[in-house]
C-alpha cells in the first residue's frame, strides 16, 4: 500500500436540502430520499409564476427546487455581529459563517484556537441574488455601509477571517458550477506553497427570487418535473438547488504529526477551460478527459484504481453523454472490465447546488468512505440511449453499494464543470489506519462534559442536543465526547460542567441542565473575563509510591513527559527513576524518600502535570514553586528546558543526598516572630520557610527535639492563659535550607554555571524574596545557589499573586 499523500480531510460541516448537518445529509444519502421540494411560500408564488410554455414571458416551467429550512436564520450575536448589519448580510455570507464554525468543530478544532493562526478561506460563490432584492426594495436613503459590504463577494470570504481572526489567504472564487471544486483546488496550491497551514473551503448558494429561474426556464436548462434523472433517459433538464458545505484541509504530513482524525485524503487536483467549445455553455468533452487526466497524474492514482466517480451529471440530454464518453476513455484505460467505475450524482438527492455542488460531491464521497457504502443513484430506470453503455467501461450505482477497506486503497473522483467552461476535477482516497483508541481511555473512571453558551436559553438548548446525540450515537465513547467537548469547542459566559461516569448519569444531568434544576454534579456560572490563574508546584515532603501512576497509565502526554525525565536521567541516578517512583513493594518509601531520588521524581510529576494541562489548552499567567517546586515553576516559564532541568534536579539531590544524616525539619504554628525569637537561642538553626500559618524550622535534629518541648511547654507555664503551639516534623531526609547543606553549595553553583538560563516568558514568583521575576530578569547559577540555602517566603509569595490578580490557584503536586 502507498504512503498517504496529498491533504488531509478532517472535518466537514452541511446545510443542505432535507439535511441541517452531516448526520442528516448521511441518512437522506443512505435512504435513497429526493429532497426536492415544492417553492415555499417564503421566496416566491409558485402558482404565479408557473407555465408549462418555456416561451412564456416572466414564467418558469418548474414548481420545484432543493430549498434548505430557514434561509432567513442567523445567530447574529453569537458572531458580534449588529442587527443593522444582518439585515443587509447576504443570506449566503451567514450560512458561510455558521457552516465554518461547524466545520471546525467537526475537525476537532475549537474555532477561538485559530486566532491569529495562517489559517486560509476559500469559498465558493457565484450567484447575487439577495444584492437584487435590495435594490429593488431599498431607497437611496437606506444605503449605508453595511449595504456595500453586505452583498460583496469578497466580504463572504473577509467576513469568515474577521470574525475567527484568521491570518492566511481569504478569497471568493465565481467559476459558476465548478466553483467550490476549483476553491479546492486552490487551497491545496496555498498549502502547498506555504501560503497557509489550515484551509477552510466550501461553497454555498441561495434561491431567493425567480428572476434565474425564469432566466433557465427560457434557456430550456431546467426539468419541468423537478427531477434531476441524471444518466437516465427522461433526462430533460436540471433541478436547482441551495445549501452550504465546508471542509477543513491541511498539509497530510501536518496532520499525522499532530494526530489530527483523517476522513479522506485529498490526493491530487486539476483545473481547467473549455476553450472554444461548440459554444459559451457547450460542454467540452476533450477538455474534461484532460481535467480527469492531469488530476489522476498529479495524484500518482492510475486511472484503473478509482472506484467511483461522483460525476457533474445534471440531468441535462446534452451534458450527460458527453460526460460518460469522456469518463469512460480516462477511466477505462487499464481497467478490469469485471470492475466496472461506478458513476452517481448528489444531484439525484438535492438538486444542483451550483456553487456549492462540488464540494456537495466531496462530502458525499467522504461520507460514503466513512460508511463504507456507496449511497444510490436516484431517478435511473431506463439508460439514457444518447450513451453507448455497452462500449464504456461504466456502472451507473441504481443501488447502494457496500465499499468496504481491502487491501487496494479506496479512490473516488469528483468532477464539476461550470456553465462557462471552467471544470475542475478531485481525486481522494481513503484514510490511513490509525489506532485512535488508546488516545483517551475508556475504562472506568469519572469525566467532565464542559458546556458553554451565549445565553442561558443557548446552553439548555445545547443540552438537549447533547442528550439527543448520546441517544442516537450509542457506541459513542463517553470519554471522547467530553474530551472533544472541552478541548475542541470554544467556551463562552454560560457554562456547565458535568461529572459524569456513565452515559445514563450523562444523559440525567443533561436533562436537569435543559430543564433548569439544581442535581448533584451539575455546576453551572457566568464566566466574564477570563481569570488570571497561578500554577503552585509543592516541595519535597508530598511523595509517594505510585505517585500520579494512574496519570501515566492513562494520559499519553504525562506519561511521554514522565518517561522523559527518566530516559535524560537514566545515566544519572543509580537505580531507574520510574521503578523507584512505581514502586509499591513494602518498604519501598525509604528509596523515594532518599532525596537523591524524591527531588527528580517531583519534578518528573510536576512537569508531566503542567505538560498535560497546557495540551488541554490551560496555560499559567504566573508560577510558583515551594523550595524544589521553583525548579518546575522555572522550566513552565521558559528559563529552562525540561531536560536541562531535570539534569539539574537531580544534581541538587545527588549532592544534598552526599550530606551526613542528623538534620530535620519542623513546621511550628505560631507566629513567625515568636518562633524566630525562640530559635535564635539554638545557632545551629535555620528558617527554612515562612508559609504563613507556619514557620518552618531546619537543623540538628538535638536542637529541634528542645524546639518541640518549648512548644509543649507553653500551655504549662504557671502565668499562661495559651494554648500549647503544635508543631509536626516533616518527611525529609536532611535539614534543608539550613547551614547543614552548605558543604555541598559550592559544587552544586559549579554545576549550575554549566547551563543557559532565558528570561521568563511568564510572571515567575521567586520563593526566595516573594516577588514576581519578569522578561527583564536573569536567573544564574548563584541565584540557584541562593534560593537553596535561604528560607522559602511562601506567604509573601502567595500575597505577590494575590497582588498581580490572580483568582485562580492551581497546585499541582
Amino acid at each position: 500500500m502507498r504512503p498517504p499523500a496529498g491533504y488531509a480531510l478532517l472535518g466537514y460541516a452541511v446545510r443542505f436540502p432535507g439535511a441541517a448537518d452531516v448526520d442528516e445529509f448521511w441518512r437522506l444519502l443512505r435512504d435513497g430520499r429526493d429532497a426536492v421540494s415544492e417553492v415555499p411560500a417564503d421566496r416566491w408564488d409558485a402558482d404565479e409564476f408557473f407555465d408549462p410554455d418555456p416561451d412564456a414571458p416572466g414564467k418558469m416551467v418548474a414548481r420545484r427546487a432543493g430549498f434548505i429550512d430557514d434561509v432567513a436564520g442567523f445567530d447574529a450575536s453569537f458572531f458580534g455581529v449588529s442587527t443593522r448589519e444582518a439585515e443587509f448580510m447576504d443570506p449566503q455570507h451567514r450560512l458561510m459563517l455558521e457552516t465554518t464554525w461547524s466545520a471546525v468543530e467537526h475537525a476537532g478544532i475549537a474555532p477561538s484556537a485559530l486566532a491569529g493562526t495562517q489559517t486560509g478561506v476559500f469559498m465558493g460563490l457565484s450567484t447575487h441574488e439577495f444584492g437584487g432584492m435590495l435594490i429593488r426594495l431599498c431607497s437611496l436613503e437606506d444605503i449605508d455601509f453595511y449595504s456595500g459590504t453586505g452583498i460583496s463577494g469578497a466580504a463572504g470570504a473577509g467576513r469568515i477571517s474577521y470574525r475567527l481572526g484568521l491570518q492566511g489567504p481569504a478569497l471568493v472564487v465565481d467559476t459558476a458550477c465548478s466553483s467550490s471544486l476549483v476553491a479546492i483546488h486552490q487551497a491545496c496550491q496555498a498549502l502547498n506553497a506555504g501560503d497557509c497551514d489550515l484551509a477552510l473551503v466550501g461553497g454555498v448558494n441561495v434561491i431567493l427570487t425567480p428572476i434565474p429561474m425564469v432566466n433557465f426556464s427560457r434557456a430550456r436548462m431546467l426539468a419541468p418535473d423537478g427531477r434531476c434523472k441524471t444518466f437516465d433517459a427522461a433526462a430533460d433538464g436540471y433541478v436547482r438547488g441551495e445549501g452550504c458545505g465546508v471542509v477543513v484541509l491541511k498539509r497530510i504530513d501536518d496532520a499525522m504529526r499532530d494526530g489530527d482524525r483523517i476522513r479522506a485524503i485529498i490526493r491530487g487536483s486539476a483545473v481547467n477551460s473549455d476553450g472554444a467549445s461548440g459554444g459559451l455553455t457547450v460542454p467540452n468533452g476533450v477538455a474534461q478527459q484532460r481535467v480527469i487526466t492531469e488530476a489522476l497524474r498529479r495524484a500518482g492514482v492510475a486511472p484503473g484504481e478509482v472506484d467511483y466517480l461522483e460525476a457533474h451529471g445534471t440531468g441535462t440530454s446534452l451534458g450527460d453523454p458527453i460526460e460518460v464518453r469522456a469518463v469512460g476513455a480516462v477511466f477505462g484505460d487499464g481497467r478490469d472490465h469485471n470492475r466496472p467505475l461506478l458513476i452517481g450524482s448528489v444531484k439525484t438527492n438535492i438538486g444542483h447546488l451550483e456553487a456549492a455542488a462540488g464540494i456537495a460531491g466531496v462530502i458525499k464521497v467522504a461520507l460514503a468512505l466513512e460508511h463504507e457504502v456507496l449511497p444510490q443513484h436516484l431517478h435511473f430506470s431506463r439508460p439514457s440511449p444518447h450513451i453507448p453503455w455497452d462500449r464504456l467501461p461504466v456502472r451507473v450505482l441504481d443501488r447502494a453499494t457496500p465499499w468496504a477497506r481491502t487491501a487496494r486503497p479506496r479512490v473516488a473522483g469528483v468532477s464539476a464543470f461550470g456553465f462557462s467552461g471552467t471544470n475542475a476535477h478531485v481525486i481522494l482516497e481513503e484514510p490511513p489506519v490509525t489506532d485512535s483508541a488508546a488516545a483517551i481511555p475508556a475504562g472506568g473512571g469519572h469525566w467532565i462534559l464542559p458546556l458553554s453558551a451565549r445565553t442561558p436559553e443557548s446552553l439548555a438548548q445545547l443540552a438537549s442536543r447533547y442528550r439527543d446525540w448520546l441517544e442516537a450515537h450509542p457506541d459513542a465513547a463517553l470519554a471522547d465526547v467530553c474530551g472533544t467537548a472541552g478541548s475542541a469547542r470554544s467556551h463562552f459566559e454560560h457554562r456547565a460542567a458535568l461529572v459524569v461516569d456513565s452515559r445514563g448519569r450523562a444523559r440525567r444531568l443533561l436533562r436537569a441542565l435543559r430543564e433548569d434544576r439544581p442535581a448533584p454534579g451539575l455546576v453551572r456560572g457566568v464566566c466574564g473575563d477570563r481569570p488570571k490563574t497561578a500554577w503552585l508546584f509543592g516541595g519535597q515532603g508530598c511523595q509517594f509510591p505510585g505517585m500520579a501512576k494512574a496519570l501515566f497509565d492513562t494520559e499519553p502526554v504525562f506519561r511521554e513527559t514522565v518517561a522523559r525525565c527518566a530516559g535524560v536521567l537514566d545515566r544519572v541516578l543509580t537505580r531507574p527513576l520510574l521503578d523507584v517512583l512505581f514502586d509499591a513493594r513494602p518498604g519501598s518509601e525509604k528509596a523515594l524518600n532518599d532525596t537523591a531520588f524524591a527531588q527528580p521524581a517531583l519534578f518528573a510529576v510536576a512537569m508531566g502535570l503542567a505538560r498535560l494541562w497546557q495540551s488541554w489548552g490551560i496555560e499559567p499567567d504566573a508560577v510558583l514553586g515551594h523550595s524544589v517546586g521553583q525548579y518546575a515553576a522555572a522550566c513552565v516559564a521558559g528559563v529552562l528546558g525540561i531536560d536541562d532541568g531535570a539534569r539539574l534536579i537531580a544534581e541538587r539531590g545527588r549532592l544534598f543526598g552526599q550530606l551526613p544524616a542528623g538534620g530535620r525539619m519542623l513546621a511550628v504554628f505560631a507566629d513567625a516572630d515568636r518562633v524566630e525569637e525562640y530559635a535564635a537561642g539554638f545557632p545551629g538553626l535555620s528558617v527554612a520557610a515562612y508559609n504563613g500559618a507556619s514557620t518552618v524550622l531546619s537543623g540538628p535534629a538535638d536542637e529541634l527535639q528542645q524546639v518541640v518541648t518549648w512548644c509543649a511547654s507553653v500551655a504549662s507555664a504557671p502565668s499562661s492563659l495559651e494554648a500549647a503551639v503544635r508543631c509536626e516534623w516533616l518527611d525529609t531526609s536532611h535539614a534543608f535550607h539550613s547551614a547543614l547543606i552548605d558543604p555541598a553549595l559550592d559544587e552544586f553553583e559549579r554545576f549550575a554555571d554549566n547551563f543557559e538560563y532565558s528570561s521568563p516568558r511568564l510572571v515567575l514568583v521567586c520563593n526566595r524574596t516573594g516577588e514576581g521575576l519578569g522578561r527583564q530578569a536573569r536567573l544564574d547559577a548563584q541565584y540557584w545557589r541562593r534560593h537553596a540555602r535561604q528560607p522559602v517566603r511562601f506567604a509573601d509569595s502567595v500575597g505577590t499573586l494575590a497582588q498581580i490578580g490572580c483568582t485562580v490557584l492551581m497546585e499541582l503536586q
